[in-house]
């Protein structure tokens, strides 16, 4: 039997053909390099907000193209509210060496800031990225660190304002927070602290820092008739733990509060003004995305947020013997009966 020989211009084209036959998507994957994200959250993993916000954040990177297992592997962690503890994870994900780390809350930041300064980062929730050194601005961030603003400084003054008008007799209001885990409490306290002697309202800074310290402040506090409690945006106050304790405390002694975010009010608190954190969650992916595909964070402008909620419950109001305006009632976003 005679064999004819192969000539290489008949070679290179079967190679060719044979290249051709193999589906282009099945190439692109095997091509693809297995890329990793870090997702420090600030909070508690069975906290309801925090499993509907990373379910969020995991559907929208897949709607990009980024698949978990595919070619991508997602480190979470969470802190608990804890500082030590976000330093601790913070090390531990820096060492990992990875593509990107998405960090929620401004101690959750700073943590991961003091571990590198080359890793992107992508942050969530957080309040003044200037002020707090991660940025040099807003449009112009400068350095590995970008992401999405969870509030407005103006949000202090705008709290107190509803809540007087929920109540129109409160004469004295704190605002309570964690100083190790809102640094950046200032930054309301400034237009809380204006708006209340505007109102004739006594402004009181209520520093807390542990569960416990919650619940002797609020005992103290409600002593004096006609206060009320303004809690401040901050991941120490909202772990359940601690948000679920302000709620019942608040209705022991009927004391009228408002909340930053939609959930606590969900969960049984009387009134929230602020952003959608879930649409943060949505909208992160977009620049973990442009980071994988080669930007830098240098010149990803930091997101504002971009729309805020007014929510009511009036189940609550109830329980707290209260009669909330009409008139406000009209003016919210949401009304729980």
């Amino acid at each position: 039997m005679h064999f004819r020989p192969w000539k290489r211009r008949e070679f290179i084209t079967l190679l060719g053909g044979a290249a051709a036959a193999v589906p282009l998507a099945a190439r692109a994957q095997q091509a693809e390099r297995m890329r990793r994200i870090g997702v420090l959250y600030g909070g508690v993993s069975t906290d309801v907000q925090a499993q509907a916000g990373l379910t969020r954040f995991t559907r929208a990177l897949e709607e990009l193209g980024w698949t978990p297992g595919r070619n991508i592997e997602i480190e979470y962690r969470f802190a608990a509210g804890d500082t030590d503890r976000m330093a601790t994870i913070a090390k531990e994900l820096v060492e990992l060496k990875l593509d990107v780390v998405v960090a929620h809350t401004t101690p959750v930041v700073a943590a991961l800031q003091r571990e590198t300064r080359t890793i992107p980062i992508v942050f969530v929730t957080v309040s003044d990225p200037v002020g707090s050194g991660f940025v040099t601005s807003l449009p112009r961030p400068g350095g590995n660190i970008t992401g999405f603003t969870n509030i407005e400084a103006s949000l202090g003054g705008k709290w107190i304002d509803l809540l007087k008008e929920a109540v129109p007799r409160i004469t004295r209001a704190a605002l309570m927070f964690n100083p190790d885990t809102a640094p950046h409490w200032d930054y309301y306290w400034r237009p809380f602290e204006t708006a209340a002697r505007a109102l004739a309202v006594e402004p009181i800074a209520a520093r807390v820092g542990t569960t416990e310290d919650i619940e002797r402040f609020v005992t103290s506090f409600v002593e004096v008739p006609d206060c009320g409690l303004v809690v401040m945006a901050d991941v120490f106050m909202a772990i359940n733990v601690n948000r679920d304790l302000i709620i019942a405390l608040a209705e022991r002694h009927r004391l009228p509060t408002i909340y930053p975010f939609r959930f606590m009010t969900t969960a049984g608190g009387l009134m929230s003004y602020g952003i959608d954190v879930y649409d943060l969650w949505q909208r992160a992916p977009t620049y973990v995305d442009r980071i994988l595909k080669g930007a830098k964070p240098a010149v990803l402008p930091v997101q504002l947020p971009t729309k805020f909620e007014l929510v009511l419950n009036l189940k609550a109001a109830r329980a707290l013997g209260l009669d909330v305006p009409w008139f406000l009632q009209q003016r919210a976003d949401e009304v729980i009966e």
